[in-house]
């Protein structure tokens, strides 16, 4: 994972897509990944990412150029991304999470380990460590109830992060699976997790912005679609999502805020979803909707 410069931005959304599209066509022959991520929902303010090799002068100066032209007056950052043990070291502190038969732990908490649970170890701080716990372990809940009684026969992690969903899936039901995330840092993470947990052969894991990757035609439709992300986008997905889930499929969101619940059902019953049940748990809520 080393050896990469992230340069970013925040942008108004509606400035940052076009900007992202700009950036996309613009070093799409270079093959540099690019994310965009929403950092503040409230006031519509977006997080434009581009991952270019550390040390390439002349990519900079060209980010920079086409950067003047598609969003002017931006304030371009940057940060050099650590070749090694950013990931291991970054999880010390994290304590096991509980969810149903599932525990996620650390390397460091092996032995809270117990005879019927499914343990998941992770170490990934930096994309799981966000304290957003009760979205995780909301959806983990809601996994093995859905994945025990619908045995879908092949599933999605859309936004999958650390990959803790994927590496739940996969423990949980020996089926095909398809984990993405926009972050290319988070999939190298993901891929090192399902690696740890002995199931990186029943995941492939793909860099890729919404549905727009390949790889969604050719493994789609879903039996089972995970998303835990955020409110505004899964409300974005919704016609997507109706598109790469097959008829009778599920879907789990999650990273849902109790108050913005009403506003992301009312999306999905749109595209002729019918709400199966609502999690709480810690202020979020995780929702199992049937198509």
């Amino acid at each position: 994972m080393g050896g990469q410069t992230r340069f970013y931005f925040c942008a108004s959304a509606d400035l940052a897509e076009r900007a992202y599209a700009g950036l996309e066509a613009a070093f799409e022959e270079d093959g540099f990944p690019l994310a965009v991520v929403e950092t503040d929902e409230e006031r519509r303010l977006r997080e434009v990412s581009i991952y270019a090799p550390a040390g390439d002068d002349a990519a900079e100066a060209r980010l920079r150029a086409v950067l003047a032209e598609l969003a002017p007056g931006v304030e371009l950052r940057q940060e050099v991304l650590p070749e090694i043990d950013w990931v291991a070291k970054s999880l010390e502190g994290l304590r096991p999470v509980q969810a149903g038969r599932f525990l996620v732990h650390g390397s460091h908490d092996r032995d809270k380990r117990r005879p019927g649970q499914i343990a998941i170890e992770i170490e990934a701080g930096l994309t799981f460590g966000t304290g957003h716990h009760g979205t995780t372990a909301g959806c983990l809940e809601m996994l093995e109830t859905v994945g025990v009684r619908e045995r879908p026969r092949n599933a999605l992690d859309l936004g999958t992060g650390s990959g803790v969903l994927a590496i739940a899936l996969a423990k949980l039901a020996p089926i095909p699976l398809l984990a993405t995330d926009i972050d290319p840092v988070a999939v190298d993470v993901a891929r090192d997790n399902a690696r740890l947990n002995h199931v990186a052969s029943r995941i492939e894991l793909r860099a890729a912005p919404g549905f727009h990757d390949p790889a969604f035609a050719a493994r789609g439709p879903f039996d089972l679609i995970v998303a835990n992300i955020l409110a505004r986008p899964l409300m974005q997905l919704a016609p997507q999502m109706a598109r790469f889930v097959t008829p009778g499929g599920s879907l789990i969101l999650s990273g849902i805020l109790e108050r913005q619940r009403n506003a992301v059902v009312a999306a999905y019953v749109r595209q002729w979803f019918r709400h199966v049940r609502t999690l709480h748990r810690e202020g979020w809520v995780t929702l199992h909707l049937k198509r």
